[in-house]
């Protein structure tokens, strides 16, 4: 079973918080394997960014994934699904702890 984190930020790039959530994974033991950072053009000149990678464990088991769409208006939304067979109980929830202290100055509540 999978669980999964849906969020959405104001004023925040996707490069930024794609790193951001990069690095907290790497703190829980967990790493990116593999990503892809796409950006799109839209009708006003502006961009949008997309990316898409696969999470692992530190012995390359593949335990989720995150998804990370940037609008050209400067909000982002992220999904992070993490497999619960996979990933420790206590990893994950010190990885949404952590998530909310560190970004959640730019959560927008609804």
């Amino acid at each position: 079973m999978a669980v999964q984190a849906r969020k959405t930020y104001r004023k925040l790039s996707p490069e930024m918080l794609y790193d951001e959530v990069r690095d907290l994974l790497g703190r829980h033991g967990l790493k990116i394997e593999d990503n892809r950072l796409q950006t799109y053009s839209v009708p006003s000149g502006a961009t949008q960014s997309r990316v898409v990678a696969e999470i692992a464990t530190a012995d390359n088991t593949a335990c989720g994934n995150v998804h990370i769409v940037g609008s050209a208006g400067g909000d982002a939304r992220m999904t992070l699904d993490l497999d619960e067979a996979t990933v420790s109980a206590e990893s994950i929830d010190g990885l949404k702890t952590d998530i909310d202290f560190m970004l959640g100055g730019y959560e927008v509540r609804w």
